[in-house]
């Protein structure tokens, strides 16, 4: 006679914030906060402990009153205008990158920041995961952006950019800069960041007494504005998600 094998299969058990990540509700870092504020409940019970796990698919998990559901993860481009917020709401009532979302995706989140008063592209997505990955110090994703700052400037200045600067404990450097145009009323430069510290490139500038005209993110890691125009989004292509992942 054959033996019978019976297997169980576990649906292991993970941290509340990586679930509430996976599923699209928020950032792990935002999740953590949801729970600081006793604003989870699992199974009836207010969580207020980081170290809490659930398993999925069995335990009903609620956020502000609202059951949590894994959705379609959604990866954006947006090309973001000059004094709009990026953050899902503001309380002085600013615009926010989400006035340019369609509805049916309004539960995608900013990955990282990009300046109030700069343009140019900012990533949004429903993937707290790959939001975790994208915005990690450790992955060293750059950052290009097109800048313009009144008159000449000099070799010595593009390389204390590039050597780095010290701004209010803050240690501040470019790891490109290319000028594109320069003469005696603006210079043209592409800079690249690679950490993207709030404010870096302004701040550096701000040291340099240098003063910006113009500045506007044209690149992430793979993806690019191009042809994108001022306040539309696209979505990110395969190939695009896979290069930001490394994978």
């Amino acid at each position: 006679m054959v033996p019978v094998l019976f297997f169980i299969v576990d649906n292991p058990k993970i941290r509340l914030q990586k679930y509430l990540s996976e599923t699209g509700v928020c950032s792990r870092r935002a999740s953590e906060q949801l729970i600081l504020e006793g604003k989870v409940f699992v199974n009836g019970t207010r969580v207020t402990e980081l170290g809490t796990k659930v398993t999925p698919d069995v335990d009903r998990v609620l956020v502000e009153g609202h059951v949590v559901k894994a959705r379609r993860k959604i990866y954006l481009a947006l090309y973001k205008p000059r004094n709009v917020v990026c953050t899902r709401s503001d309380p002085q009532g600013r615009p926010t990158v989400m006035d340019f979302i369609p509805p049916e995706m309004s539960h995608v989140y900013p990955v990282g920041r990009l300046d109030y008063d700069s343009e140019g592209l900012i990533l949004l997505t429903s993937d707290g995961e790959f939001c975790n990955r994208i915005t990690h110090p450790s992955k060293g994703i750059d950052k290009i952006y097109y800048v313009e700052v009144k008159g000449a400037i000099s070799r010595e200045t593009i390389s204390q950019m590039l050597n780095g600067v010290h701004h209010q404990g803050d240690f501040l450097k470019a790891s490109a800069v290319d000028v594109l145009k320069t003469n005696n009323t603006r210079t043209c430069m592409a800079i690249t960041l690679r950490e993207g510290k709030n404010r870096e490139i302004r701040r550096i500038l701000d040291c340099l007494q240098l003063i910006v005209l113009v500045l506007r993110r044209e690149q992430v890691g793979p993806v690019k504005l191009d042809k994108m125009t001022l306040g539309k989004w696209r979505l990110l292509t395969k190939t695009e998600i896979q290069l930001l992942l490394g994978i």
